[in-house]
Formats: structure tokens, C-alpha cells, sequence
């Protein structure tokens, strides 16, 4: 069985409330019974903070024992150099993924400072990009 995790950065804990328009009406904890129902033979987890080093501690925490890593890190994606160096220094595979094509909003979103070192990146699929990055470690 494939050990993975999802690890969702701020503001994500406000989804289904926060701008329907661009994330969705669904909560992440409706999208997640989902996705664990979906994939019965992956241990699924999930970990959310607002709080940059706690993402950190936590890619430290499941970097060397878990097969997958699903990461969003929102807005630090642009602005965290600490998170791509955590994801630089573990063994275990990371997808970057977003809800929203950062491309296509506001010019700070076109750079990340995980993309580097992620195994990929998937974006711009609503809260499907997860699933797929999912299915990428199965």
C-alpha cells in the first residue's frame, strides 16, 4: 500500500467559503472523504497549516518514509525559498499542485519556489489536480 500525503499551505482551509469563483463550493474535508473512497489500496493523509514552518516540519516529518507527496503550499509557493530548500533536502517525491492556473492570475503567481525541485507540477484543474497527482504515485 502507497503511504502519501496531502499537504495544503494557508488559506486552503477555507475552501468551499473562499472565492467560490476561483476554488470551488466543495470544503477540502468533502473532497478528501472522496479521494480516500476513490483509492482504498493508498493510505491518504492530510496536514494543513497557515504557519510556513510548520509545512516545513512536516516535509521533514514524512520526507524520508512516505512514497508521495502532494503539495500546495498557495501563496508561499511564490514567496518560500525555506520550502523549496525542505523539499530540495528530502528523499520522498513531491507534486506541486494548485487549484487555479497561477499563469493565468496576477503576475507575482507565475513564480515558484518549489517547481525546481518537485517531481511535477499540476495546475489549473480545480480540486481535480490533486487526484491526478495522486494517480501519478499509483
Amino acid at each position: 500500500m502507497k503511504k502519501l500525503i496531502i499537504i495544503n499551505g494557508p488559506n486552503l482551509n477555507l475552501l468551499g467559503k473562499r472565492e467560490p469563483n476561483i476554488y470551488g463550493s466543495l470544503t477540502f474535508t468533502e473532497f478528501l472523504e472522496e479521494i480516500v473512497g476513490k483509492y482504498p489500496d493508498a493510505s491518504i493523509e492530510y496536514f494543513q497549516s497557515n504557519i510556513e514552518g510548520e509545512l516545513i516540519d512536516k516535509l521533514q516529518e514524512v520526507g524520508f518514509t512516505y512514497d508521495g507527496i502532494v503539495l500546495n503550499a498557495a501563496a508561499y509557493t511564490h514567496t518560500s525559498v525555506g520550502i523549496g530548500d525542505a523539499i530540495k533536502a528530502i528523499e520522498t517525491p513531491v507534486i506541486e499542485v494548485h487549484i487555479s492556473n497561477t499563469f493565468g492570475r496576477e503576475e507575482f503567481r507565475h513564480q515558484s519556489f518549489i517547481s525546481p525541485n518537485a517531481k511535477g507540477v499540476i495546475l489549473g484543474f480545480g480540486l481535480q489536480s490533486y487526484e491526478l497527482a495522486i494517480q501519478s504515485f499509483l
